[in-house]
């Protein structure tokens, strides 16, 4: 069980309003620092382990400064990505640059930044070799196909993925690279995502650790970098339970020892790139209820809206909702929470039951901390909120203002209208 409440009161909650209208997404910071401790921790065993966050997921330069400090490097997969990373002072084998279907600018923006780039596809080596030189260090992403099963919405089954490589693939290219002056390799996966079962996260671990002993035995190339990628994830419902670190580490760390220390390899540098893990569960979409309807069913809508939090209508994902100041009143309505898109989709709960909801009440949208703001759009000119950081001392700044028409109409030109 985990407690779904907002990490302050109703009536700060009333001031900090006051001053930002909603809707908005509200960071907690101290939530976001004790939980990355507590993980790092967790891995202090492993030579040279380092969390890449996932940029993609909240991509601040505010938040990500505040990974920083904790010793956090960089996911990326874009070049608006590499670019926050350099504004932020995140360079060199602090990023890993993992993207796919890549245009050669992002790449060599990547490389300007002394990024490890890790290569999606064999035919990407090819690529790069045509538009400059190959860096001295490579790493490749592996789709294990059928070897991985299960899958699941969001990533869906590996052998039906857009992402990776075949192993057979990954040998071919370090047998290649090495001749082409690479002299550092590693290997990386993302099979899973949003993943609370712990075997499954040792799992992966294992898969890759027979990876690096095949890759080893093909090619006579020990790696020295292994990334598991994301995949840890969120107790989105209060029934469910968040991943225990330290179970997990021990997990991995007795296949480790197991597979790569009981085979003579070498020692391998481990590393995640957890995003949603790291920043979701401190993250609250804070809306307004401004209409009720009550046709066939029974609707409330806010002033946030998909353009906001699209992960309930991509994925009919559940996201846990408080009413602020009727936290313990029973659940006694269903309700349909919805949006003011001009789509049926736009909805953040169907048949949720919520106590009364009255026009006026703040509405907590809780675990919108990764991939909610992120993934904002337009789409009939809504604007993308604000997002504001509460401090660990109690403040608020701001780290993104909303949006205007201006800024929406900014890249049109009415002169010749």
């Amino acid at each position: 069980m985990n407690e779904k409440k907002l990490p302050i009161t109703a009536a700060r909650l009333e001031e900090i309003i006051a001053e930002y209208p909603t809707p908005f997404h509200l960071y907690d910071a101290q939530g976001i620092v004790t939980n990355i401790r507590k993980f790092i921790k967790a891995f202090s065993w492993a030579k040279n382990f380092k969390e890449y966050f996932a940029v993609k997921a909240t991509p601040n330069p505010y938040i990500m400064r505040l990974l920083q400090r904790e010793g956090v490097g960089a996911d990326c997969s874009s070049l608006a990505e590499l670019v926050l990373c350099e504004k932020v002072g995140i360079t060199g084998d602090n990023i890993i640059f993992s993207s796919n279907d890549t245009p050669y600018e992002e790449y060599a923006k990547a490389m300007e930044l002394g990024a490890i780039i890790n290569l999606d596809d064999i035919t990407h080596v090819a690529y790069l070799e045509a538009h400059g030189t190959l860096p001295n260090r490579l790493a490749f992403r592996y789709n294990p196909g059928s070897l991985k099963h299960g899958g699941n919405t969001i990533i869906g089954l590996p052998e039906e993925a857009k992402y990776g490589m075949t192993g057979d693939q990954i040998i071919e290219a370090i047998n290649y690279c090495k001749t082409r002056g690479v002299e550092r390799f590693g290997l990386h996966t993302m099979v899973v995502s949003n993943e609370l079962d712990i075997q499954g996260l040792i799992g992966t671990a294992e898969l890759m650790f027979n990876l690096a002993l095949r890759v080893k035995e093909a090619t006579g190339i020990e790696v020295d970098f292994i990334d598991f990628g994301g995949g840890i994830g969120v107790p989105y419902r209060p029934e469910e339970s968040a991943v225990d670190f330290e179970a997990l580490s021990a997990g991995i760390k007795a296949a480790y020892e197991r597979l790569i220390e009981g085979n003579g390899h070498s020692s391998i540098s481990l590393a995640f790139e957890c995003g949603r893990m790291v920043t979701g569960p401190y993250g609250y979409l804070i809306a307004t209820a401004i209409h009720r309807k009550d046709i066939y069913k029974h609707y409330i809508g806010l002033d946030a809206c998909m353009a906001n939090l699209m992960r309930p209508a991509l994925y009919g994902s559940y996201h846990h909702i408080t009413v602020v100041g009727k936290e313990t009143a029973p659940l006694d309505h269903v309700y349909d929470v919805t949006g003011s898109l001009c789509e049926n989709n736009d909805k953040f709960a169907i048949d949720r039951q919520l106590p009364k909801i009255d026009i006026g009440d703040r509405i907590v949208i809780h675990d919108t901390g990764a991939h909610g703001h992120s993934m904002g759009f337009n789409y009939n000119g809504k604007l993308r909120s604000a997002e504001l950081l509460l401090n660990e001392d109690g403040s608020i700044t701001q780290i993104r203002r909303a949006e205007t028409l201006d800024d929406l109409f900014a890249t049109l030109d009415f002169s010749d209208l």
